[in-house]
């Protein structure tokens, strides 16, 4: 069966591209023909440019181009960079996308692409604090009605929609067949909205097996290190870095430049991570998939929030997994966390029920699928 996956697969972010490829790569293991639309819009297509303007304080005539031709330079190296190159081979080699890029979702409108099943998902499409989540495409407006449209997994990152936005969201939401998002708190969303029969599911990175991703990921680095994924260049999160490296005599490897890191992995792409966080002694990161891969493959781990309040993504599934101890608020020490007496038996056992019951909603949704097909062809 033809499936068409949409979600925010190219924005030279790890997590973002991982899980594209997880979900393809689930169905095509299923027997089916995933697709991941290659849609593009202006806000998504800010990464590596060369020209424009992306601060505000400088975009006027004049200064516009004379802060663009400062930027030049930098812009040039960064384009030509490794990193850039990782991510680009990782998308050519491992990403199934459509033969046509969509700009916007009026494109989309115009011509999608033909397939029996349409998914939204997974990751922040919905977080109505980003375009993306007030971005008709998002919520498949574009799909055919002959097809079944479903929701795998989107995500919400927040516990509320913007309140400018619940109106429209709840229109679109009423118009898919099925609906599945990631968070407990997504669920409790979806009921204040007033729409019914949303279950929450895993995430795709999931839904492969740890032989599947250590099957693509490179050699392991050597030597013992503390891996450090933030986003935030928070304080609290260097100093539990530098006491736990203190402590353990662990290196810390960073993926963003700091000042405390022995190792910067910046240039690292979405393979690259997995081997790092697969070696790794213990995971610090306020990401998501960083949290997500350290639980694979069975790596210590602490998680801090992130500042601009999409906490709800870690905050839900430490708790489902039984491990909120892991996630360290203002008042939490990591020196009382005892990771000798983490149960990975039984985090492993839920993280099965998880992955059991988000298979169980996809085969709903492709038996669907597949049942319309059959009809339009009888």
């Amino acid at each position: 069966m033809n499936i068409a996956t949409i979600t925010c697969h190219d924005v030279y972010n790890v997590g973002a591209s991982l899980q594209a490829y997880a979900l393809a790569e689930y169905l095509r293991r299923q027997g089916h023909t995933p697709a991941i639309i290659d849609y593009k819009p202006p806000y998504l297509s800010t990464h590596y440019r060369l020209w424009g303007c992306s601060s505000p304080a400088f975009d006027r005539p004049v200064l516009r181009q004379l802060y663009s031709l400062c930027k030049l330079p930098g812009r040039i190296r960064d384009y030509f960079s490794p990193r850039k190159r990782a991510f680009d081979q990782f998308r050519a080699q491992y990403l199934p996308l459509t033969p046509q890029r969509y700009a916007s979702a009026a494109q989309l409108e115009q011509c999608p692409p033909q397939a029996q099943v349409y998914l939204a998902g997974s990751d922040q499409i919905w977080n109505t604090r980003f375009p993306n989540g007030k971005d008709p495409a998002f919520y498949l407006t574009f799909a055919p009605s002959a097809g079944v449209r479903a929701s795998y997994a989107a995500s919400f990152a927040t516990k509320e929609v913007e309140p400018e936005q619940r109106e429209q969201v709840r229109t679109w939401l009423r118009q898919l067949d099925f609906i599945s998002v990631r968070e407990r708190s997504g669920v409790d969303i979806l009921t204040r909205l007033g729409v019914a029969g949303g279950i929450q599911v895993c995430d795709p990175v999931f839904l492969l097996p740890r032989s599947h991703w250590e099957s693509i990921a490179p050699a392991q680095p050597e030597g013992d290190y503390l891996l450090v994924y933030d986003f935030d260049r928070n304080p609290k999160v260097a100093e539990i870095s530098r006491q736990l490296a203190r402590e353990r005599g662990w290196k810390i490897y960073t993926i963003f430049p700091s000042d405390y890191g022995d190792r910067c992995c910046w240039d690292c792409g979405p393979l690259e991570f997995i081997s790092l966080v697969r070696n790794a002694q213990c995971v610090l990161s306020n990401s998501f998939h960083g949290t997500a891969f350290a639980l694979i493959f069975q790596r210590p781990f602490l998680v801090l929030p992130r500042g601009e309040q999409i906490n709800t993504r870690m905050e839900d599934l430490l708790a489902e997994l039984g491990l909120s101890r892991y996630y360290l608020t203002g008042g939490s020490k990591a020196e009382q966390l005892d990771w000798a007496g983490l149960d990975w038996a039984d985090c492993q056992r839920r993280l099965s029920e998880m992955v059991e019951r988000s298979q169980g909603y996809l085969d709903t949704v492709l038996r669907e699928g597949a049942r319309r097909s059959g009809r339009r062809e009888g």
